[in-house]
């Protein structure tokens, strides 16, 4: 299905208040430093039939206009521009961009081949435009189906922000909007626990992200397949995996056949995890804590069938703990590096690797900007291929995965007869 996107408007929305002058220095942390240059984003859909806002569309983007301004108060940063290695936090504004949309909403929620169209409803298009925009932080696209349903596209730098930050964030405009501003206190702590390190003027990976066409599909698991497919894991590993974990194990193999990738320890494969740290710290950081604030667990595997894979992810993810950040393992960049960089060098000798990332469990269905919560939350986009992005469905108990693939590989997944036997129509 294709559909047309038409920009009404576009404005910079500044804090409500000057941001001091002490704070217009905003540092990056090592974490930040070496992140990718790319945005991540987050698709609110939002069904408005029922509700007084519907007749007057105006009223609607003013009061997002008006909360946000006040958000930005407390989220100084993003209203800034991104430099070298910090964020000059001189209120230039949030990118605010208003669009009409050629179809009904009803026609794209939990459409499977609608996702290689969600980047019409972003604020922009980051395969074809430079990779930092202007050193936009933060932009964002409210947009107004012909039915008069919304959906609301943010869009924030993975160089200064993780996929909690943006959920976060989104959720506490969300509160201002509904007009609960009184406990949104986000800490930036990341530059403080993670010190930056001297980049010789420079920062962030230094190659292009988008070598190759990477196309977006989403692949609905229900509860019950999942069940199924712990059970299966849980047999071959001895342990119960999680969702995640049996999940990652089913699709790595489901990816391995259909790349035909020939596994051994002469050409290993990486498999790697991204961490949400604030849990693992001593103490434990709040939700609000802003930044960059995960870690890679990197499971490595010699041989295709590999029974013992969901012990190896766990014991990875097992090692990211307050020891560990202890030991300030965490910033070996060179590994992390290897990670972001989409596996440049592995093309380089044909080594396979999958980046697995949950927002599982993270509040993305809080997001109630006073006309209920969403009806849908989806995956924007991503321009790294074997990127695959968990999210629990609305209900749950369902976990939708978000698949990013060579547009050749993922002519080849998508029909793959035993990946189908547990997806969902």
């Amino acid at each position: 299905m294709k559909i047309d996107v038409e920009t009404m408007s576009k404005e910079m929305i500044k804090p409500s208040t000057p941001t001091p002058s002490q704070l217009r220095h905003y540092q990056f942390s090592h974490l930040d430093q070496i992140g990718p240059p790319v945005y991540i984003s987050l698709l609110y859909f939002y069904h408005l039939d029922d509700h007084k806002l519907v007749s007057n569309n105006h009223l609607f983007s003013n009061s997002l206009k008006s909360s946000l301004s006040n958000v930005l108060t407390k989220y100084y940063p993003l209203a800034g521009r991104i430099k070298n290695n910090y964020v000059d936090c001189n209120d230039e504004g949030v990118v605010f961009s208003e669009a009409k949309v050629s179809c009904h909403l009803s026609e794209i929620v939990n459409e499977p081949e609608f996702s290689s169209e969600f980047k019409k409803l972003l604020p922009f298009d980051q395969e074809k435009d430079v990779v930092s925009v202007d050193g936009l932080a933060i932009a964002i696209q409210v947009n107004i189906f012909n039915c008069g349903n919304v959906a609301i596209a943010v869009m924030i730098s993975h160089r200064i922000a993780d996929g909690s930050s943006l959920i976060t964030f989104t959720k506490n405009w969300a509160a201002v909007a509904r007009g609960e501003s009184e406990n949104i206190l986000p800490e930036f702590v990341a530059a403080k626990l993670f010190p930056p390190k001297d980049a010789g003027g420079s920062s962030g990976t230094s190659f292009d992200p988008r070598p190759k066409k990477v196309v977006l599909k989403k692949f609905l698991f229900e509860g019950s397949k999942i069940t199924t497919l712990r059970d299966k894991y849980g047999l071959d590993n001895l342990i119960y995996p999680t969702r995640v974990e049996a999940l990652s194990a089913f699709l790595w193999s489901r990816l391995a056949a259909s790349t035909r990738i020939k596994v051994s320890p002469e050409r290993p494969c990486m498999l790697v995890h991204a961490v949400n740290l604030r849990k693992r710290m001593e103490p434990q950081l709040p939700a609000d804590s802003f930044g960059n604030l995960f870690a890679f667990a990197v499971t490595i595997l010699e041989e295709n069938h590999d029974n013992r894979m969901v012990n190896k992810f766990r014991d990875a993810i097992g090692k990211i703990d307050k020891d560990y950040l202890k030991a300030k393992s965490v910033e070996h960049s060179e590994l992390i590096d290897l990670a972001i960089t989409n596996g440049e060098r592995f093309d380089k000798v044909e080594l396979g690797y999958c980046i697995f990332s949950s927002l599982c469990k993270f509040p993305i269905y809080e997001a109630d900007f006073g006309l209920g919560k969403p009806i849908w939350v989806a995956w924007g986009c991503f321009p790294y291929k074997n990127v695959i992005h968990f999210m629990d469905t609305k209900s749950g108990d369902g976990i939708e995965v978000w698949v990013h693939l060579e547009e050749e590989v993922m002519a080849i997944f998508e029909n793959d007869q035993e990946l189908l036997a547990y997806v969902s129509t």
